[in-house]
């Protein structure tokens, strides 16, 4: 390549003008890209081999804008301006004129150079070429190229015209003002795009991928069932979706070949991909597209779901019947035990709330008053129940008072040994065939259990903070509990409106054992200076749908609980990928532990 043949990239990226754009490859994600560009002003050219491609393609702008019609979003004009901005092909040579070429065919390194290698004998040298993998190697598609430095990612989130995040990505071959250009682009889109380097999945499926992995073996392994780790992840963590639907949506092929590019680069056990992604692959179990992945749908390409042989059965399917339960002990004086009793209080059971002192039970008390009284002012609760639930509650400054009740609920400090000591203390006091659970979010049950001369009624039952807010509660069971305890605690949580998901007893249960390690590579990703704070939150909440960022979450959560989370998986599970990041470490030892002390990944106003 001669001198002369060399773009010239050094000019200002607002002088790089992206007018006609053309987009190769029109499956889903390709029609999307090619609809916020027409309907942002661009002329598109779409190009895909596939004539029944481009028919879907047209059919579906055309559905689209009408329905923005309909909405009152566009003008009849103004759809049919879009429609008149996107022209299709079946050639590459259609793209001889375009100022940018988005790559948006399969996720096939050969197929993507080809297309690669066609382009640069087509189109003008100071065009563009972008692709659109999430997946693949940006630097070794630039590298193969005959122009590198005009080569770059754009990295789009399904459905495009919804989602607001692109990643816009380079090598260290790109030029600058190439980058610089599209990223221009994506804001005139209405995007919030952000700049990341060369690394399988970028920021936001580099996280979301070894998360949806976590929860395909946690699968696999029938520690829960498809149903439960969802509505787990969706009720615990405010997800839109749950790992094992979103992977049925993005194709379990397409999950695979991007956990096999992650893997390759980070050889961490949590990239490998789960041995049942690879077999519903190669088996053609898809997802969604193909009719059947995790769940089974009613037609490919269906969103609705059908009950198959891995389905619950209706109603009680023959269980067994759990004991009465009128009265509830809560044992401790913080919020997570106010939280508790206010729940059982408002379902209508009798509640002894005990703390360590009298004073400490009517402080408590005083603050569930407080919060009944804000659903009151809110118009959620009426006063009527406000106080009925408050006089069903008897504050006491001793377990003494549970001599009576049915269910005996710890939430204390999640400290092993002091939790033991308590359940002693339970064991001694309550009734025969009264249930006795902890609340714990990290330490063994069955340690618990041991500790008194009935375990087969000892269970956990992990609420989620604000526990009256929060919908979920994880049953844990251990080895030795009884069938008709866990049937008592399933239709307690019925009784309160909670929704149960059963799971075995080890570490970090269903949530804490998927998100936690998520918060931790995320963390490693601002340690080895790939992306900062902002940019991963905002990527996780743009791209993912996500309700905070994981800094956000980690200095709500508070950073010390989330390194003692992070030490009880990775002593349990022994995975090298599980161990703490030194960060986290080092501002925990420095006293930064997140809002309550106002600095942990961020600085907070003292209040």
């Amino acid at each position: 390549m001669g001198p002369q043949s060399t773009p010239d990239l050094s000019t200002p990226a607002s002088s790089l003008s992206l007018a006609t754009v053309a987009v190769v490859g029109l499956g889903t994600m390709g029609t999307g890209i090619a609809e916020v560009l027409a309907r942002a002003g661009r002329e598109v050219i779409g190009i895909d081999t596939d004539d029944t491609a481009i028919r879907q393609a047209r059919a579906t702008l055309e559905a689209s804008t009408a329905r923005a019609v309909r909405r009152e979003r566009i003008t009849e004009r103004e759809r049919q301006d879009v429609l008149a901005r996107f022209r299709t092909f079946g050639d590459l040579q259609a793209a001889a004129d375009a100022d940018l070429v988005i790559e948006v065919v399969p996720e096939d390194y050969e197929l993507k150079r080809q297309v690669f290698a066609a382009l640069d004998g087509i189109v003008r040298p100071e065009a563009i070429l972008a692709t659109g993998t999430n997946a693949l190697s940006v630097t070794r598609l630039a590298a193969d190229s005959q122009r590198p430095e005009r080569v770059l990612g754009v990295h789009f989130f399904n459905p495009a015209p919804a989602m607001k995040l692109v990643e816009v990505v380079s090598s260290v071959l790109t030029a600058p003002t190439a980058v610089a250009a599209v990223t221009e682009l994506a804001r005139d889109l209405g995007k919030d795009p952000i700049a990341v380097g060369d690394r399988p999945g970028f920021v936001a499926d580099g996280l979301l991928f070894g998360y949806l992995n976590q929860a395909a073996a946690m699968y696999e392994s029938k520690y829960a069932s498809r149903e439960d780790i969802d509505a787990a992840m969706k009720l615990g963590c405010g997800l839109p979706m749950g790992p094992l639907a979103l992977l049925d949506l993005i194709g379990v092929d397409t999950a695979r070949t991007v956990l096999e590019a992650m893997y390759a680069e980070s050889h961490d056990r949590l990239h490998a991909p789960a041995p049942i992604l690879g077999q519903l692959a190669e088996a053609g179990l898809t997802g969604r597209k193909a009719g059947r992945g995790f769940y089974t749908y009613e037609a490919p390409g269906s969103a609705a779901v059908v009950p198959d042989a891995a389905s619950p059965a209706a109603g009680n399917g023959g269980q067994r019947t759990g004991r009465t339960v009128r009265s509830v002990g809560v044992a401790g004086s913080g919020t997570m035990a106010s939280g508790i009793a206010e729940v059982f209080a408002k379902a209508g059971y009798s509640v002894v709330l005990a703390a360590r002192s009298p004073e400490k039970a009517e402080r408590a008390k005083e603050r569930i008053a407080k919060s009944l009284g804000r659903s009151v002012d809110k118009g959620r609760l009426t006063a009527e129940a406000r106080d009925a639930a408050l006089a069903a509650i008897t504050p006491a400054g001793s377990l003494d008072a549970f001599a009576d009740v049915d269910l005996a609920v710890e939430a204390v400090a999640e400290d092993l040994a002091v939790k033991q000591q308590l359940f002693r203390t339970l064991d001694k006091v309550c009734k025969p065939g009264a249930v006795l659970a902890t609340t714990t979010s990290s330490l063994p049950v069955v340690a618990c259990a041991r500790a008194t001369s009935r375990p087969q009624d000892v269970i956990g039952m992990h609420f989620f903070n604000p526990a009256p807010a929060m919908k979920l509660v994880e049953v844990v069971r251990t080895v030795l509990t009884s069938d008709e305890v866990h049937a008592t605690v399933r239709e307690v949580c019925a009784k309160v409106r909670k929704h149960p998901v059963d799971c075995g007893d080890r570490a970090g249960f269903i949530v804490n054992a998927l998100l936690f390690p998520y918060l931790n590579n995320a963390i490693k990703m601002v340690q080895e200076h790939y992306a900062s704070l902002d940019e991963i939150d905002a990527a996780m909440k743009l791209g993912g749908g996500y309700p905070m960022g994981p800094f956000e979450l980690l200095d709500v959560v508070g950073l010390d609980v989330s390194l003692a989370i992070e030490k009880v998986l990775h002593a349990e599970f022994r995975d090298p990928g599980l161990a703490p990041a030194p960060l986290l470490e080092h501002l925990v030892a420095a006293g930064c532990l997140g809002r309550k002390t106002g600095r942990g990944f961020r600085e907070y106003a003292r209040r």
